[in-house]
């Protein structure tokens, strides 16, 4: 199990833009649906801001997002909701 890190203690400076990579099976609801709930954690995010790439036999979607990360609560909340997500297979 991993430790968390004190809040004190964090690596990333905020606020600051912070990529996220999300993968999961290519649907045509994917993407879309990445996006509004990234939007819910960071309203001033948008299409734009995020990169798509197929995987090599098309099976997969990743996305990279680059959210604003204004807070580690924040940065907590999007992990979570996106892991939990069931479109969702990984997230780094």
């Amino acid at each position: 199990m991993a430790t968390a890190i004190p809040p004190g203690e964090s690596l990333i400076e905020y606020p600051s833009d912070f990529p996220i990579k999300v993968m999961g099976p290519t649907h045509i609801d994917f993407a879309p649906t990445i996006l509004e709930l990234v939007i819910k954690h960071d309203p001033t995010f948008h299409k734009g801001k995020m990169e798509e790439r197929p995987s090599a036999k098309g099976n997969y979607t990743g996305l990279t997002v680059t959210v604003r990360a204004t807070s580690r609560p924040q940065l907590d909340a999007l992990y979570t909701e996106l892991s939990a997500h069931p479109m969702v297979k990984i997230v780094m």
